[in-house]
């Protein structure tokens, strides 16, 4: 039996598009209706069973999981309904607020567990890259967070809170600077005389069937790389200017660093607030 199976209440606080993406993929894996309540001020059409609130509900004990997916600007309100509230401690806290520490969420909700999770963008068509972390869940909580979050793609696990902001960096913006590329590739392509909507089809369907075969391949990206770029040949060219002093390394490396340290100000930031 699945850890989720045992699970007598979930409740997903915000169904936007992580929300929803969410319990589209729990009710896909076939978890009860029954046991789901979203609670969401906009009341978004929700498939049948599944109960559906404005606001937390009055004198009722919590859910044995919460699940976060609002903004973080919006994590006041929700920690105010809750303290109005008595006896709504969830066994399981699991978040998606981006920056939002696991101590002030502990503080916030006196959870059992809270676990913090950060997903990217491709989770809502499931092929997305989930990271978890945890200070104080046990292994059946544990294996209940990655259930919960495993139906948007892959999961992994850190240890240390604090690679939260690489993590961010890398995978959670991550998104973000391979629709660039993509962008910068089909500008480039124009630029060389090609139709613009040639230039785009043709930057998309290179760089998704090529994040695939890295996927699936044995090899590593930098031998992957090699395999196409022959001796003199044209992708050699090309590589040649991406790995000069100047090219790409720097620059992604310039870019996950400014992430990574925008997202300590924001942490720190909520910290204080």
């Amino acid at each position: 039996m699945s850890a989720l199976a045992r699970v007598g209440s979930i409740w997903l606080v915000g169904c936007g598009n992580m929300g929803g993406a969410m319990l589209r993929g729990w009710l896909a894996q076939g978890l009860a209706p029954d046991k789901l309540t979203v609670i969401d001020p906009a009341l978004p059409e929700l498939p049948a069973g599944v109960r559906s609130l404005n606001a937390l509900p009055d004198g009722e004990a919590g859910p044995e999981v919460l699940v976060l997916a609002v903004k973080p600007q919006l994590l006041g309100d929700v920690v105010a309904q809750f303290r109005r509230k008595s006896g709504s401690a969830p066994g399981l806290l699991l978040s998606v607020l981006a920056g939002v520490e696991s101590g002030i969420l502990k503080q916030a909700f006196n959870a059992g567990a809270t676990v913090r999770a950060m997903p990217n963008l491709p989770a809502q068509i499931g092929k997305g890259v989930t990271v978890l972390c945890s200070e104080d869940a046990d292994m059946d909580r544990r294996q209940i967070a990655e259930e919960l979050m495993r139906v948007l793609g892959t999961v992994e696990w850190i240890a240390d809170e604090a690679l939260f902001h690489a993590v961010t960096a890398l995978s959670g913006s991550g998104p973000g600077y391979v629709f660039r590329f993509i962008e910068a590739m089909a500008d480039a392509g124009r630029a060389l005389g090609l139709p613009e909507e040639l230039a785009s089809r043709l930057a998309v369907e290179t760089v998704s069937g090529s994040a695939l075969l890295a996927s699936a391949s044995d090899e590593s990206p930098a031998e992957l790389a090699d395999r196409v770029a022959s001796p003199g040949g044209t992708t050699r060219e090309g590589l040649n200017r991406l790995d000069a002093a100047d090219g790409i390394r720097p620059l992604i490396r310039q870019t996950l660093e400014a992430a990574a340290r925008r997202s300590a100000e924001l942490a720190a930031a909520a910290r204080q607030s």
